[in-house]
């Protein structure tokens, strides 16, 4: 910012660069929970005989058990056999025993996606005909109940305890250095160290049962916490752990050793050292969220786990910072009032940060949603909206707070200085004139403790007067209040994101629903005497999710019409370079037979001619191709004829 930009115009381009950027942001840190965008049999699919298996495909790869597939019988009897196996990609099959008998199956599944949240859920299929069922249609309730709420409120607590550690170090550090030695700030920064060590063991207790059973009971399982140690996010939270010991190092020497340093080149040398330890442990701290949760899985993860790290340091400096800032204004003592040119440097070190997070912000955008109508169309676009309101208020109040900072001065502080020094000039002369009298008598010990107590009696009043100075300044006055507005939008905003980093994101919500749309038509086709199967994929690039489904009518044996759909998660046609599709009847070592259809419009491919030589279980693979190196083949069985 130069000199010739006025306030006014600073603020209104803060709101904007600000309001822009949360536009799209998600809670922190976040790319996708896994979402079900597939199953053989699909949802409420009549088989016309007992399949060998029940595959499930997702958004993403997950994390199984031997229980975390069930499928259970009318009389609610498991009918699995073996544990689930991961077949191709992000899709996971279990075995079923032969001889089923006629009736609806009910499958229910509880995994953990890539980015450490439980995903639960559950389905039915009926074999011959529909029947009675005594399975509840519901699947488990996966992170929720009385497990799933403490581990929100641990989360939430996570959070906050970084923010203020770091931010609040930062602000002593970058800001106001004389702060080091200021009580309450030490005692801030100090819980939040406490909170988000607390808050760390106590998401390693939950853990286990958070992704399992959901019990409290299973919280002290010590069973349960060896495994969870060996999974990823065990490990994170380990590791922050171990980072936190480093942060108690650096937060003795920072209100210790440092307060006690002579103002000189061994403080600056002193300070420069903290500054790299303390951004090394915080970008560390921040690491730990981001290598274990929703920026470790989806789209370019080695680009986005970086990114989400400097977005949680810029959430840190501000917020962290605020509080600090909030902190001094209303608890630093009278004789260390907090100057204007340390309001002033955070108001700087505040605006950098937000700079910060519309660049991390908008590429977290283009991971979380994928499309505008996620806004309106799923709970995490909402709740985003919610958010972006929160941060265009919190901005306005902070273009309110940067106006009184700009009026601000420390005149009151300077007069208080000059006060102090005569009172300790008169506390002087009160003793010399006391001791020289008690040269003459016998009181003069006396007249000491005297003229002692009246010296402190004095440095009280002055110190109280200068408080009421300095709290008379009308300047002070309105950012005190300011900044205490903007503490409590920020403390909404916490807990908004927290549930943000909890919902599924825009763009798999989408997706699933695609999917899930896509078979409700397979199934109205395959009434009508035609097939449709529609099989999500992934080639991992830039651009590379989608849904592909096709048509084959009359799905009998001799010439069939096919037609081949591509679609983007978000339903929209999706014009990628190559399809090909091949069929093979794996029963009578036929195939496979290769079709290469025609492209006839955007996201449209047909071929007309399609010879099935012989009725069966055929296994249909499509290949798709999204960029000249990303392409992925899926597959999915019919019967055909």
């Amino acid at each position: 910012m130069t000199r010739t930009i006025t306030p006014r115009l600073r603020i209104l381009v803060l709101l904007f660069i600000a309001v822009t950027g949360a536009l799209l942001a998600g809670a922190g840190p976040a790319s996708a929970h896994a979402a079900l965008t597939g199953s053989d049999p699909a949802q409420g699919v009549v088989a016309d005989k007992a399949p060998t298996q029940v595959s499930l495909t997702f958004s993403e790869k997950v994390a199984m058990n031997d229980d975390s597939l069930r499928v259970l019988d009318p009389k609610g009897r498991p009918v699995q056999t073996g544990s689930p196996a991961n077949v191709s990609g992000t899709t996971y099959a279990v075995q079923l025993k032969s001889g089923l008998a006629k009736g609806t199956y009910t499958v229910t599944y509880q995994v953990v996606s890539a980015d450490s949240h439980p995903v639960a859920g559950a389905y039915t299929f009926s074999i011959g005909a529909p029947s009675q069922t005594v399975v509840s249609g519901t699947g488990p309730a996966a992170g929720g109940g009385v497990v799933g709420g403490l581990y929100a409120f641990g989360r939430y607590v996570s959070y906050a305890g970084f923010i203020v550690l770091a931010g609040g170090a930062a602000f002593v550090l970058a800001c106001w250095q004389r702060g080091a030695g200021v009580r309450p700030l030490q005692r801030l920064v100090v819980g939040g160290w406490v909170a988000l060590t607390a808050a760390t063991l106590w998401l390693l207790l939950l853990r286990g049962s958070y992704t399992g059973s959901g019990k409290v009971a299973d919280v002290f399982d010590l069973d349960l916490l060896g495994q969870v140690l060996q999974t990823k996010t065990g490990a994170a939270l380990v590791s922050r752990l171990l980072l936190l010991a480093a942060a108690a190092l650096f937060v003795a020497v920072l209100f210790g050793a440092y307060t006690r340093r002579e103002e000189g080149q061994d403080k600056r040398d002193l300070t420069f050292g903290l500054a790299v330890g303390g951004v090394v442990v915080a970008a560390g701290l921040a690491a730990s969220w981001a290598m274990a949760e929703h920026a470790s899985t989806g789209l370019q993860p080695g680009l986005a786990m970086p990114v989400d790290v400097v977005h949680l340091l810029a959430v840190a400096a501000w917020l962290g910072g605020l509080t600090a800032l909030l902190t001094a204004l209303y608890r630093a003592p009278a004789e260390t009032p907090v100057e204007a040119a340390a309001v002033q440097r955070f108001s700087r070190v505040a605006f950098g940060s937000v700079l910060a997070l519309v660049v991390t912000g908008v590429y977290q955008s283009w991971r979380q949603l994928g499309s505008w109508s996620a806004f309106t169309e799923t709970r995490y676009g909402q709740l985003l909206l919610v958010k972006i309101a929160l941060v265009a208020v919190l901005v306005g109040i902070a273009g309110v707070s940067r106006r009184w900072t700009g009026r601000l001065t420390d005149p009151v502080a300077r007069a208080g200085k000059a006060r102090t020094t005569q009172a300790r000039a008169r506390k002087e002369q009160v003793t010399a004139s006391q001791t020289a009298g008690g040269k003459g008598g016998g009181t003069g010990a006396a007249d000491s403790g005297r003229a002692a107590q009246l010296a402190r009696q004095r440095a009280a009043v002055d110190a109280a007067r200068e408080k009421r100075l300095r709290d008379a300044d009308p300047n002070r006055f309105g950012l005190r209040r300011s900044v205490l507005a903007e503490a409590g939008v920020a403390l909404v905003l916490l807990a908004v994101t927290t549930a943000l980093t909890q919902t599924e994101p825009g763009r798999t919500e989408q997706e699933a629903k695609a999917a899930t749309s896509a078979s409700a038509g397979s199934d109205t086709s395959a009434a009508s005497g035609a097939l449709t199967l529609d099989m999500p994929f992934d080639t991992g690039g830039a651009d590379g999710k989608g849904v592909v489904s096709i048509d084959l009518d009359p799905a009998r044996v001799g010439g069939n019409e096919m037609h081949v759909y591509v679609q983007r998660p978000n339903g929209r046609a999706f014009d990628v370079p190559e399809v090909k599709l091949s069929f093979t009847l794996e029963a009578k070592k036929i195939g496979p037979l290769p079709v290469n259809p025609d492209h006839i419009a955007t996201g449209h491919w047909s071929a007309n001619g399609v010879q099935i030589p012989m009725a069966g279980d055929w296994k249909i693979a499509v290949t798709v191709r999204t960029s000249d190196i990303d392409q992925v083949t899926v597959s999915k069985n019919a019967q055909i004829g």
